[in-house]
């Protein structure tokens, strides 16, 4: 039997003529032992996205704001991955869709919006209406904030002169009912049934200050559920990452805002080798406790070099997105698939994971990317244009729906969004060279649907190389290199 190159030796032997390969150039080779034979079904995916986060599959969404917003990480953390929630906003609407994962299973909003005793109407309406709130029902609080009432819609509709104060139309707290203490859901659900089937109960504590607030909807919605298989913290919350600039001073105003919400942040940069990121992450590694995920690199020296630093993971991929024009419009770049090599192969001593970001565009890359090293992939155009993206849906004159997809680069991200400035190399004022497009993509429909095929698909991959696990597919599984008639073959061919 013939001698089979090791992936070192594969890569080596690349590396020795001067080349780097992406996944169109590469297969996963079927040499499976009969000891080493699986079904798809007894593949396991546990996975990392950093040091300390771990993930049910190993997929995570793109930080972009056509890709990951609260209910994508919503969406993605029940599933089993990862939602990284984009920085294309401000520190407050970041904070609420953080919040909105993170509270999504306890029910409980620990921090209500409240409104107090001399707001007037006319102001409430204001603030919701500028807030983009969806939702109406307010705590009222007084000075000391210790809970006096509950403001809702019904008094917004029967106020006759919005000028008037909140405290006189609210419904006072001698008619509310109410719970002291720590309540759990089940409990409060048992409360505001029997107490007529309320919408709302909220918390305080021995000294009357509001501590929290349960609705309905979200009582429900938690006695209902079923977390098997959901990504959670070890308060049983739904896990949620969130992405901030390379500038130190706002990664720094976020993180005091939305740390305690978040399981991991992830330093969003096109150029991973900045000193602006290397600031950033001295700083956050500083400040917090938090796991942090820095790039993007395509190189291994750059990957170690942030190792040294106290990154928690590594994100690689430089140019390589559907939208991204950073390798036409700057001549750098490496292949993906050799540059997710490289750097696993650079940081494996630090025992941090590579997280492989962008490139992929068929279901059987993702199981090349773990194949060469990364424990984790990064999604965009494969999660947008789901129902449960931000991006904004059209529908055409022949019935066509088609969503919005766009690179943080893109001529309308940086003419919308500071933090996409700052991430390619701009000020708050001037704009950068764009490194990214705009365009449209065909609905796909839910993260519920799409993403359970190309689990399935990656369990498939892993039952044709014989690896009962990721780390086996990492550790065992050889590639051959093809060519472009090996390629043409791979796809559908010679039909009518």
């Amino acid at each position: 039997m013939p001698v089979i190159p090791n992936k070192a030796q594969f890569f080596q032997s690349l590396n020795e003529q001067g080349l780097a390969v992406t996944y169109d150039d590469v297969r996963l080779r079927t040499i499976v032992k009969p000891a080493q034979r699986v079904t798809a079904v007894e593949t396991n995916l546990v996975s990392r996205f950093s040091r300390n986060v771990e993930l049910k599959i190993p997929i995570v969404s793109s930080p972009m704001d056509t890709v990951t917003g609260s209910e994508m990480a919503i969406a993605m953390a029940k599933v089993g991955g990862l939602g990284i929630i984009h920085s294309a906003n401000s520190i407050d609407e970041q904070l609420a869709e953080v919040q909105r994962v993170k509270f999504h299973r306890n029910g409980l909003i620990e921090k209500p919006v409240t409104v107090s005793l001399t707001d007037t109407v006319a102001a409430v309406v204001e603030r919701r209406r500028l807030a983009q709130y969806d939702f109406s029902t307010f705590p009222v609080i007084d000075k000391q904030g210790r809970l006096v009432g509950i403001f809702t819609q019904s008094d917004v509709d029967y106020c006759r002169n919005p000028s008037e104060p909140v405290k006189k139309h609210m419904r006072p707290l001698k008619q509310l009912v109410y719970a002291t203490g720590k309540t759990s859901p089940k409990a409060a659900y048992d409360i505001m049934y029997r107490e007529g089937k309320l919408n709302t109960l909220p918390l305080i504590d021995k000294n009357g200050l509001l501590i929290g607030l349960y609705i309905k909807s979200d009582v429900l919605r938690v006695i209902q559920d079923n977390p098997k298989n959901y990504n959670l913290d070890t308060n049983g919350r739904l896990r949620v990452g969130a992405a901030v600039p390379t500038d130190p001073e706002e990664a720094s105003e976020r993180l005091k805002a939305i740390g305690e919400f978040i399981d991991v942040v992830v330093i969003d940069t096109a150029n991973g080798n900045s000193r602006y990121l290397f600031e950033t992450l001295a700083r956050i590694k500083k400040e917090t406790t938090l796991d942090v995920v820095a790039g993007n690199v395509s190189e291994g020296y750059s990957a170690r070099l942030l190792a040294k630093a106290g990154a928690d993971g590594i994100r690689v991929g430089q140019g390589g997105g559907s939208i991204c024009t950073t390798r036409r419009e700057t001549g750098i770049g490496t292949p993906q698939v050799t540059a997710v090599y490289e750097c696993a192969q650079a940081v494996e001593e630090f025992g941090i994971p590579v997280c492989a970001d962008g490139g992929i565009k068929d279901k059987g890359d993702i199981a090349i990317a773990l194949a060469v090293g990364a424990e984790n992939v990064m999604l965009g155009n494969m999660l947008a244009a789901t129902k449960e993206s931000p991006g904004e849906m059209t529908v055409l004159e022949n019935g066509t729906i088609v969503m919005e997809y766009r690179g943080m680069g893109s001529p309308s991200a940086l003419r919308d969004s500071i933090a996409s400035r700052k991430r390619y190399g701009g000020s708050s004022t001037g704009t950068p060279l764009p490194e990214g497009v705009e365009a449209q993509l065909l609905y796909k429909g839910s993260v519920f649907d799409v993403v359970p095929v190309y689990v399935k698909a990656l369990r498939k991959a892993l039952e044709y190389v014989g690896a009962p696990d990721l780390e086996h597919l990492r550790r065992e599984t050889l590639l051959w290199r093809i060519t472009n008639a090996g390629l043409r073959e791979s796809n559908p061919h010679d039909l009518l």
